[in-house]
């Protein structure tokens, strides 16, 4: 008989490190280097605003090269996010969204379960409020308030470290229900953004500022991809009805 080594996958094989606009080349490399010493395979970076091949990074990332190597580089965090059924942004400040704000240890077991993305922002800034829009969850690491803000590779370093316990400690849950990919959710934004400046419940110079509000709405509800057809049914429903109108008005 001959015997076979049987891999078995890891639940952190499925969630991708973002980085939007990173700076700093050293800050990359030393993110490279623990996501390889906590199991994370998947980096991608959102217009970097830095070299991540450089010498510096490379130095920082020591044996987390390969990871290095591998980091995608995409134009935006849309792209990043494509084929993701759930993101967690991190935030260091509350904003005046309807997300509130969660501790690592609350939101980070849901990123086991299925294809899923941590976010993190600038170095200087951190995300904007369009981009907090685009997770479902926003989460922050509790610090001392004299200095509350964290480096972004410390900050990534303890939700990498809370990843890695969660799956040598407990296996993970298995999800409740299948939820709609994070592609098809922004197909949607698009669809009904355009049916409302039709109808006239949006304008065009407010428009922007209300679908961020929808999209907050949508993003808590967790919808299955059966609840998001229905939606895409009801916007299509309404584009029919508001053509076939426009005909019968023609013909009288």
């Amino acid at each position: 008989w001959k015997s076979e080594t049987i891999m078995i996958e890891s639940p952190l094989s499925h969630i991708r490190i973002v980085l939007v606009e990173p700076a700093g080349a050293l800050n990359v490399g030393a993110i490279a280097r623990v996501m390889k010493n906590m199991g994370l395979t998947q980096l991608i970076l959102v217009n970097p605003q830095c070299d991540p091949q450089n010498s510096e990074a490379k130095k920082m990332a020591v044996h987390g090269d390969d990871v290095l190597a591998k980091a995608q580089i995409v134009p935006s965090l849309a792209e990043a996010l494509s084929g993701c059924q759930l993101a967690v942004a991190t935030t260091a400040r509350d904003r005046a969204l309807s997300l509130s704000l969660q501790s690592p240890s609350a939101v980070l077991p849901q990123l086991l379960a299925v294809p899923a993305a941590l976010i993190f922002g600038r170095e200087d800034s951190g995300l904007t409020n369009t981009e907090l829009t685009h997770a479902q969850h926003c989460i922050y690491i509790p610090t001392a308030p004299v200095y509350p803000s964290l480096n972004l590779a410390t900050a990534v370093a303890i939700c990498a470290y809370e990843l890695q316990k969660l799956v040598t400690s407990t296996p993970p849950a298995a999800p409740p229900q299948e939820m709609a990919n994070l592609e098809a959710l922004e197909g949607y934004y698009q669809h009904l953004e355009k049916v409302l400046l039709k109808i006239g419940f949006l304008y065009p110079h407010t428009a922007s500022a209300r679908m961020k509000k929808f999209r907050q709405v949508f993003n808590r509800a967790n919808l299955t991809p059966e609840e998001l057809a229905l939606l895409r049914g009801i916007l299509r429903q309404t584009e029919w009805a508001i053509h076939n109108s426009d005909v019968v008005s023609e013909e009288e």
